[in-house]
C-alpha cells in the first residue's frame, strides 16, 4: 500500500480530571473519554448528542484491562494521509484524515481516532507470555429509543444472509444480530456499527441492554462435528474467546455517522484495516464472471446435453471470451463433495485448462471450506498447475477466532500461488482484503440466490444493502438476471430462476453494489439473446476511480455515479415505488459525452423486462430527468465524445 502523509500536526487534547476530549479533523465530531472506575466514550456528532457514555473494557484470564486503570501518558496528533488501494473499490485514493488521541496505561493502551464521518477505537496490549481473553465489554447507549436496521440471527453458526428488521431499540430484548447494523438516528443521522482489522480473534454480535445495545461473542471451539460435506457445527465451546500473544493489536470497533449518502460513500472499514502484506500485487485481475449455478448450467440451442461437463464449460467460456469477462466459475458439481482431489468423469480438468489459456479466460474453482482444508496444499499445488486463478471457498458459516484463523490462512496460502479468493458462506468484511487483497469479494449477504427458493431478493431488500452490508466491502451479491417480473407474477423456480424488479434495477446494481469480482447469474443463452443488455455489462467495470452518492434514502432509492478514466456510470434504483429524478450532469468532465441510456420501458410496471435504450449526447451543463418503475432501476455509461 503506497502513502503519502500530507501533515502530522500535534493537536490538543483537552485534560481535566480524568476526561479526554478527541475531535474529528472538521470539528463537528467530538469525543469524550472518561477513565474513573471504569472507562467509558461518549459522543456528540454537530452538536446532537449520538452516544451517551459507554463502557470499554477487555477481560482476560489473568486480568481486567479497563476498571480502576490509571492513565499514564497521553499522546495526540492529526494523520492525513492519501492511501492507494491495490484493489480500487471505490476510488483509486483514499483520504485518510483523522485525530488520533492514544491513553497509555500500566498493561494497555487505547487508540481512539475520530473522522468527520466516523470514530473507533482499539486495546493494544504489550505483554511477554500468550494471553487468554475471557470477555470484552463493548457497549452502545443511545440517548433515545432510536430505532435500526438488525440482521437478527438465530444461532451464530451463521451463513450472516439475514434480513435487516426495522426495530426500536427496546424491542430487541434477548434477540441478537450480526453486524453491520445501522441505527436511525435523529435528525436524518444514520450510525453504522462494525470492525474492522479483525484478525486471531471472534467477530462480535449486538444484543438488548438498557438504552442501547452490547456484545457478545462466540466462544473458542472445543469440539466439533461433520454432519454433512458442507456442515461442521460446534458441539462444544472453551470458557474462553480467544488465546492470542500477548503483544498485539486487537480489531477496531467503529461507527459511521452522517446522513445516508455518507453512509454509503464511506470506506472506513477498509482505512483502519491492516496494511497489505503481499509484495507482490500486480497478478491481482479484478473483473466479471459467469456462474453457472445461479442459472443451473439450462443453456438451450446447442447439440451436446448441457450440465456439468467439458462441453458446458466451454460454451460458457466462449461466452465469456466473446464479451471479454475475465473468468467463469466452476461451481458444486464438479469435485465428488466426499473428496475434492477426485474430479467428476465428466469434467476434463486438463482440456478445460488448456482451453483457458487459449481463450484468455481464467478458471475460479468453488470448494466447500473442510474439502479444502482437509487437503489444503495438495489440492492448491494441483489448482497451480491447472492454472486456476481463484477459488470460491463456501460454508465456513462461524466467526470464532479458529474460523478467522483459517480466513487468513486461506487468503496466505491462496496468494503464494497467486489466486484470488471469493468467499461464501461468510461473515462480513472486516478489513482482511486490505492486509490480502486477492480475497477479492465474499458473500455474507441474503444475495439473488435467494430467487430460486424465496422472494427475499427484492426491490425493499435491494434498498437497504448500500446502506448497511455493502458498506462493510465488497458484496458478492450475484446480480444480472433477465428473467424479470414484477412482484404479483413472481414464483420460485430452481433451474430457471427470474428476479422481482425491473431488467434496468439489474443492470444499475452493477454500479450501485460494489464487487471488484462482480457474477453475471443467469445463463450465457438469456444473455446472447439481449445484445443491447450485453454492451452495456461487458463495457462495466468492477474497479473504479471514484464515486459519488448524490441521492439517498435508506430502503427507498439510491443514485450514484462512478468513475472510470475518462468514463463515467450513473446507477439508480427505487423500492417498490415509482420515482423521478432531475440529475445535474456537472459531474462530468470538460466536453461532451456520448449518453448510452438504460431506463425503465413505458410498461415496465406490467413487465418488469420492458426496457429502452436511448443514445444521445451530452455535456456538464445538462439536466439529466430519470424515472423509475415500481420495483426500477437506471443505468447510464457517459463516453466521451471523439
Amino acid at each position: 500500500m503506497k502513502k503519502s502523509i500530507l501533515i502530522f500536526l500535534s493537536t490538543v487534547c483537552f485534560l481535566w480530571g480524568n476526561s479526554y476530549k478527541i475531535s474529528s479533523p472538521n470539528n463537528f465530531l467530538e469525543a469524550i473519554v472518561n477513565v474513573d472506575k471504569i472507562i467509558t466514550y461518549e459522543l456528540t456528532y454537530n452538536q446532537q448528542k449520538i452516544l451517551n457514555p459507554s463502557q470499554i473494557a477487555l477481560q482476560t484470564a489473568s486480568r481486567q484491562l479497563g476498571p480502576g486503570a490509571t492513565v499514564s501518558r497521553v499522546q495526540n496528533h492529526e494523520i492525513d494521509m492519501t492511501l492507494r488501494p491495490v484493489v480500487r473499490e471505490k476510488s483509486k485514493e483514499i483520504r485518510d484524515h483523522y485525530r488520533e488521541l492514544t491513553l497509555f496505561f500500566n498493561e494497555f493502551n487505547l487508540i481512539f481516532r475520530a473522522y468527520n464521518h466516523g470514530f473507533a477505537y482499539r486495546f493494544v496490549t504489550e505483554q511477554k507470555e500468550e494471553q487468554t481473553i475471557v470477555n470484552e465489554t463493548i457497549e452502545y447507549n443511545f440517548p433515545a429509543n432510536y430505532n435500526l436496521w438488525f440482521p437478527e440471527e438465530e444461532s451464530m453458526y451463521s451463513h450472516q444472509e439475514r434480513e435487516y428488521k426495522y426495530l426500536s431499540l427496546e424491542e430487541i430484548g434477548q434477540k441478537f444480530c450480526s453486524i453491520p447494523t445501522l441505527i436511525d438516528g435523529s435528525n436524518n443521522i444514520k450510525i453504522f456499527i462494525s470492525e474492522s482489522a479483525l484478525f486471531d480473534y471472534p467477530g462480535f454480535y449486538l444484543t438488548g441492554k438498557e438504552n442501547g445495545l452490547k456484545a457478545i461473542f462466540p466462544k473458542y471451539p472445543k469440539t466439533t462435528r461433520q454432519t454433512s460435506d458442507r456442515d461442521v457445527i460446534i458441539t462444544e465451546t472453551e470458557n474462553f474467546l480467544a488465546k492470542t500473544e500477548g503483544t498485539r493489536k486487537f480489531p477496531w470497533r467503529l461507527m459511521i455517522i452522517g446522513e445516508d449518502k455518507e453512509i454509503a460513500e464511506s470506506q472506513l472499514v477498509y482505512q483502519l484495516a491492516g496494511e497489505c502484506r503481499l509484495k507482490d500485487t500486480d497478478w491481482i485481475r479484478p473483473g466479471k464472471v459467469a456462474w453457472d449455478w445461479w442459472n443451473a448450467l439450462n443453456i438451450r440451442g446447442v447439440d451436446f446435453e448441457s450440465g456439468v461437463n467439458t462441453a458446458t464449460y466451454k460454451y460458457y467460456m466462449d461466452f465469456a471470451s466473446t464479451y471479454g469477462l475475465e473468468y467463469i466459475i466452476l461451481d458444486e458439481g464438479w469435485y465428488d463433495l466426499k473428496d475434492l482431489m477426485k474430479v467428476n468423469p465428466d469434467v476434463d480438468m486438463n482440456e478445460l485448462s488448456r482451453y483457458s489459456k487459449q481463450t484468455g479466460v481464467g478458471l475460479i474453482l468453488w470448494t466447500t471450506w473442510k474439502a479444502l482444508d482437509d487437503k489444503l496444499d495438495e489440492a492448491l499445488d494441483q489448482f497451480e498447475k491447472w492454472g486456476i486463478k481463484g477459488i470460491k471457498v463456501d460454508f465456513m458459516q462461524r466467526d470464532d477466532q479458529w474460523m478467522v484463523q483459517y480466513y487468513e490462512k486461506i487468503a496466505r496460502e491462496a496468494a503464494r500461488r497467486k489466486m484470488l479468493v471469493d468467499f461464501h458462506g461468510s461473515y462480513k468484511p472486516a478489513g482482511l482484503r486490505r492486509t490480502y487483497p486477492n480475497v477479492i469479494t465474499r458473500e455474507g449477504v441474503r444475495g439473488l440466490e435467494q430467487a430460486k427458493w424465496s422472494d427475499w431478493a427484492n426491490p425493499e431488500w435491494a434498498l437497504i444493502l448500500p446502506f448497511t452490508r455493502n458498506v462493510a466491502g465488497p458484496m458478492d451479491y450475484t446480480p444480472g438476471g433477465m428473467r424479470n417480473t414484477i412482484k404479483s407474477n413472481f414464483h420460485p423456480t430452481w433451474s430457471k430462476p427470474m428476479t422481482l424488479g425491473t431488467r434496468c434495477q439489474q443492470l444499475a446494481m452493477y454500479i450501485v453494489y460494489g464487487s471488484p469480482l462482480q457474477m453475471l447469474a443467469d445463463n450465457p443463452s438469456h444473455y446472447y439473446a439481449e445484445p443491447a443488455c450485453m454492451e452495456f455489462l461487458s463495457a462495466v467495470p468492477t474497479v473504479w476511480d471514484d464515486t459519488i452518492v448524490l441521492q439517498a434514502k435508506v430502503g427507498d432509492y439510491i443514485v450514484t455515479v462512478r468513475q472510470s478514466g475518462r468514463e463515467f456510470y450513473l446507477g439508480s434504483m427505487t423500492d417498490w415505488t415509482a420515482r423521478d429524478f432531475d440529475i445535474k450532469l456537472d459531474f462530468l468532465g470538460k466536453g461532451k459525452y456520448q449518453a448510452i441510456i438504460y431506463q425503465d420501458g413505458i410498461n415496465a410496471d406490467k413487465n418488469a423486462e420492458d426496457f429502452k435504450q436511448t443514445k444521445k449526447e451530452v455535456t456538464a451543463g445538462d439536466l439529466l430527468k430519470i424515472h423509475l418503475a415500481p420495483g426500477g432501476g437506471f443505468a447510464a455509461r457517459f463516453v466521451p465524445a471523439q
